[in-house]
């Protein structure tokens, strides 16, 4: 199985939605919080091309984008073969 990595602030619904998505799948994941910590926000923003909005998720070395593109990969039947390394 694929490491998982989200970055995440405590009162985001799309993180929360993410969240549930991956416990849902016993996804087991990395929470990274970046609501007060401007270093690992800009660490998050330099592995995700810029973008500033949480969540931003990684599944392996890829980036998945937000909640929105995790939950399309869900509904494409994608997400679980990336989550297993395939």
């Amino acid at each position: 199985m694929s490491k998982v990595t989200i970055y995440t602030t405590p009162f985001c619904p799309y993180c929360h939605s993410a969240k549930a998505l991956l416990r849902r799948k016993n996804v087991e994941f990395s929470e990274i919080d970046v609501s007060y910590d401007a270093d690992e926000r800009q660490r998050m923003m330099a592995k995700a091309n810029g973008r500033r909005t949480v969540p931003q998720i990684f599944i392996g070395e890829t980036h998945v984008g937000g909640s929105d593109e995790l939950h399309a990969l869900d509904r494409q039947g994608k997400l679980d073969p990336l989550l297993a390394g395939a």
